[in-house]
């Protein structure tokens, strides 16, 4: 509860799951709701578009990458990146400062509502969760999350396998989480789940 003379703020809901697990699926419930939702995918879309903060920092440090328009070529960043931890972790260090500031230019737009959620794949893996007030993992079988990941267009093993080994195993995720959801329930248990979690926090004040 806040105190006297300080400022509400919203309580801050960090999403998060590994490849395939429905995670922007599960995050669109939220934004059904009228939570405002912000998606450091779709920020890193943005960053790397032509005349992106990203794409400008990504052509110079990694040439041959940038489409004739001056955005991320995708495809030939992530062949460039592929398999090689230095060169990832040069990406990373030019674009997660990045969304980091999109993240909290958001947090100040949706100063006054009860609650936010931040969509972040990598939410342990960089640390964001210290931002959170609590935090949902989206999950579901490895069954289920290789054949959902292995049927996108263009998806392959190695390349499946590449994303899944720099993120943390499902397992020690659900240990870390406030929230599970499991979405190979269904759509209708995950739906139930989001607006439990909603009502739980968005009835907490800050």
């Amino acid at each position: 509860m806040s105190a006297p003379g300080q400022s509400r703020r919203p309580v801050v809901l960090g999403l998060t799951g590994s490849i395939g697990m429905g995670k922007s699926a599960t995050a669109a419930m939220f934004a059904a709701r009228g939570v405002p939702v912000h998606d450091s995918d779709a920020a890193v879309h943005a960053l790397y578009g032509p005349g992106g903060t990203a794409a400008r920092a990504i052509g110079d440090d990694f040439p041959g990458t940038l489409t004739p328009e001056g955005g991320v070529d995708r495809p030939a960043l992530r062949a460039a990146v592929l398999g090689d931890a230095d060169k990832l972790a040069r990406l990373e260090a030019i674009v997660h400062p990045l969304v980091r500031e999109e993240s909290r230019a958001f947090l100040a737009r949706n100063a006054e509502a009860p609650l936010v959620v931040l969509d972040i794949p990598l939410l342990f893996e960089t640390g964001a969760d210290a931002r959170c007030d609590a935090v949902l993992v989206v999950t579901a079988p490895p069954e289920v999350q290789r054949a959902r990941v292995l049927a996108r267009p263009g998806m392959t093993e190695a390349a499946f396998e590449a994303i899944r080994a720099k993120q943390m195993p499902d397992p020690e995720k659900r240990a870390r989480a406030d929230f599970l959801i499991d979405t190979s329930r269904g759509f209708e248990h995950a739906e139930a789940e989001v607006g439990r979690i909603v009502e739980e926090l968005a009835s907490r004040t800050r």
